[in-house]
């Protein structure tokens, strides 16, 4: 039986409307506490959708009100709390640039990451174009209605989805009227206000709000604030419905990274080099619109338009210095294949040698992305062979343009390691190019129900992409790439018996490599992200394809599942670390990876549903599968700079197990408190690729969180992160500390710590 949106109609077919995703929470419990159906769309466009149960993948999802009850600051750190599968790292301390691991692939907003994840707002990818990059900024949490996040490589969902794919539902006046204001405060200096108003007139709805963060950090000199103003104007009629959204964001975040090994021991709060500052200005048009076409035909699009500018600020140290040979003597050279060669300045002449322009640098960059895209779809809901069907076509097409440039001017640390700029710029460092992205895809799905018991679905997408850089200060970056593909997918769906289902699929998809990868692809010259980028030699698309299977049910006060699955990267590109410096290296093909695992899960309700509870384990083997050499210069086990990875060794940054529970008890009508632990085991280091090196020790993190209801309008609320302030590691990668910190720091690896202990109290009120 499937699902469609609510309208005003004698229709009797279209039972199930999207409001019932609403009946249950995460944990799939309606607030009466029976037993539900819970659905869930199979496209990135939320309109048509099916009972989860009848698709050959495992999915989760989650509502508003699971991310009220969590407390979480935005969508990442809620996904990480509450889904299996997901591990957070705190590769840059902000946290609102987390990187996001699902199964073993990334969704992360930095530049030099595997992306492997697609995630959509309303049927609009938001995926970056120039780097397949995620920020989680520009998603306002207060606009959040629900979180589809479906597993493996479902190629519905397009370019990236190599382990999974998000999709978030936005609200509107129909589905939350009212008035709400919430305000919150505590460790770091942090502030967070949200305010919003939604509501209905007639066929006319609208919704509000706006989100205010602002906090110090908890390490020196880390400060960050974000914006974000969400509107909705919707108009549902008898045969169909339109929506316009605006979504605006403005973001300026210091996220300062890891810190060497020696400098951790003595101060976890300190920093290496600053600054590192991402300013983000973010602007998405959409307009959507719903057609029912007699009782069994569904038409349903959207068109919209993405802006992201994106200005980088980099203070970092130099891998410049005075050259050593006597015919350039008082001059700064760079060390190029055990040769020195000498720096020219924005000029063209030699740079003198001096304090100014010694032992740091300043790197700058500035992007400027244009998204404008369209999505057409049409579901036919007509039995097929007398069984129920439903069969969903579509189109989807997109172009980017994207406007890069970036610079490295010459300086010097001062006494906090602050990078002071000279005025004096690297020749060869301008970068200034324009690229253009077209995407052209059509799709398909077909889920086809044979009886009650068993649902067979076909799913395809042809994905074709082409990508044009036009390098604006010579030839040098000038190309022009194609890249097509079709993606199958195929699964079934049984039930056993009533509350006990089988599943099994199989999946692919494809993720062309972006501009940003094509500028950054020569072993020979290795770039600095985001800052240098080079010649381009041609990168192969990667194709995942993904197997998975697995057993789901649900009964009185319990839903449970476990499952298996497995994941072959051909042609898988990674970021090789191959300079002096944490950030510089390049993009490379490395041939097969594999990511398999095991998943398990648990949730339910006791106590007279006064109790909730859920337990998730994940089991995860992420490795390599072809000999290869990997360069990394400055781990201490390569031999000439470089790795010999075998079959079998892990890949960086991936813990093999993943726990967590948590439970929420209601003591009275008015006050419940909760609890979560998440463990995390050991990770190896970006730059390991061989595992030579001794890894990042796993960790356990327990955090407590109370809500009192004061009146029927006013709420207080309180969290602790971090309940026992344990001290952990969450990313490690190498680089050369010595060369600023002095010859007592020797150790090469550089780790980002994990917060301390936190607390923050906050209320909300709400407007009836």
């Amino acid at each position: 039986m499937y699902a469609v949106p609510l309208r005003q109609t004698n229709h009797n077919r279209l039972l199930f409307t999207a409001s019932l995703v609403l009946t249950g929470s995460g944990t799939g419990w309606a607030d009466e506490r029976l037993p539900s159906i819970d659905v869930i769309s199979t496209t990135p466009l939320h309109g048509v959708e099916i009972e989860r149960t009848r698709l050959p993948m495992h999915t989760e999802i989650a509502t508003d009100d699971d991310l009220r009850q969590l407390q979480s600051l935005d969508l990442s750190e809620f996904l990480n709390q509450r889904f299996g599968s997901v591990f957070l790292n705190e590769a840059q301390n902000n946290p609102l640039q987390s990187d996001l691991l699902y199964r073993g692939f990334v969704a992360s907003p930095l530049i030099g990451l595997p992306q492997g994840m697609s995630v959509y707002m309303d049927g609009v990818r938001i995926n970056e174009p120039f780097g397949d990059t995620v920020n989680w900024s520009v998603i306002p949490e207060s606009a959040i209605a629900g979180v589809n996040l479906m597993s493996g490589s479902n190629p519905l969902f397009g370019l990236n989805t190599l382990g999974g794919a998000l999709s978030v539902r936005t609200k509107n006046g129909f589905t939350h009227p009212g008035a709400e204001v919430e305000i919150t405060g505590g460790s770091f200096g942090r502030y967070t206000a949200q305010a919003s108003i939604g509501g209905r007139q007639d066929n006319l709805g609208y919704f509000i709000t706006g989100n205010y963060f602002d906090e110090d950090g908890w390490r020196d000199h880390s400060p960050s604030e974000s914006n974000q103003l969400f509107g909705n104007l919707a108009w549902q009629g008898e045969a169909g419905s339109l929506d316009l959204t605006l979504s605006l964001s403005d973001s300026n975040l210091i996220g300062n990274g890891a810190l060497p090994a020696d400098l951790l021991e003595e101060d976890r709060e300190t920093i290496f080099t600053r600054p590192d500052i991402t300013d983000q200005e973010a602007t998405l048009l959409r307009l959507g619109g719903q057609r029912f076409l007699g009782d069994e035909v569904v038409l349903e699009g959207a068109v919209y338009y993405r802006n992201s500018q994106i200005d980088t600020l980099n203070g970092d140290d130099s891998d410049f210095e005075e050259c050593e040979e006597s015919e350039n003597a008082g001059f700064v050279c760079e060390e190029e294949e055990d040769e020195e060669e000498l720096v020219f300045d924005q000029d063209g002449n030699p740079i003198l040698a001096d304090d100014e322009v010694e032992g740091g640098t300043v790197n700058r960059s500035e992007s400027d992305q244009d998204t404008f895209g369209l999505s057409l779809q049409t579901a036919f809901l007509q039995p097929l062979g007398g069984r129920e069907n439903q069969l969903i076509v579509g189109i989807a097409a997109d172009r980017s343009e994207v406007d890069f440039s970036s610079d490295t001017e010459l300086g010097s640390l001062d006494d906090s390691r602050k990078a002071i700029g000279s005025g004096i710029f690297v020749e060869e460092s301008f970068t200034e190019v324009e690229t253009e992205t077209k995407n052209l895809s059509f799709y398909f799905t077909d889920t086809w129900s044979y009886n009650e018991k068993l649902a067979l679905t076909l799913s395809g997408r042809w994905n074709k992409t082409e990508i044009k850089l036009r390098d604006q200060l010579g030839t040098a970056l000038n190309g022009d790439h194609s890249f097509t593909r079709f993606n199958p997918a195929v699964g079934l769906a049984y039930d056993l018996r009533e509350g006990i289902n089988l599943y099994a699929g199989y999946s692919e998809s494809n993720r062309a490599p972006t501009a940003m990868e094509l500028t950054c692809a020569d072993p020979e010259d290795p770039c600095r992200l985001p800052n240098a980028f080079l010649s381009d030699p041609p990168l192969d698309q990667v194709v995942a394809k993904t197997w998975e299977a697995g057993v789901r049910g649900s009964r009185a006060g319990l839903e449970w599942h476990v499952g298996l699955f497995q994941t072959v990267n051909e042609d898988d590109i990674l970021f090789i670390s191959a300079g002096a410096l944490t950030n510089e290296g390049f993009f490379d093909n490395v041939g097969e990876t594999r990511r398999q695992g095991i998943e398990l899960s648990l949730n339910g309700s006791l106590v007279d549903n006064r109790l909730d509870w859920f337990l998730s384990y994940t089991r995860l083997k992420a490795t390599f599968e072809d000999n290869l050499t990997i360069a990394s210069p400055n781990n201490p086990f390569a031999i000439d700079g470089e790795l010999a990875v075998q079959p079998g060794d892990r890949l960086p940054g991936l813990p093999e197990n993943l726990l967590k529970a948590g439970l929420t008890y209601r003591m009275t009508s008015k006050f419940s408190l909760g609890a979560d632990l998440q463990y995390s085991s050991d990770i190896v280091l970006r730059g390991d690729e061989a595992n030579l090196d001794e890894e990042i020790d796993g960790y356990s993190v327990v955090n407590i969180r109370g809500e009192y209801v004061a009146t029927a309008n006013l709420k207080l609320f309180a969290k602790v992160d971090n309940l026992f302030d344990t001290e952990y590691e969450t990313f490690g990668l190498y680089g050369e500390a010595d060369e600023v910190l002095g010859d007592d720091y020797e150790d090469p690896r550089f780790l980002s710590p994990g917060s301390p202990r936190a607390f923050w109290a906050g209320l909300s009120y709400r407007f009836y």
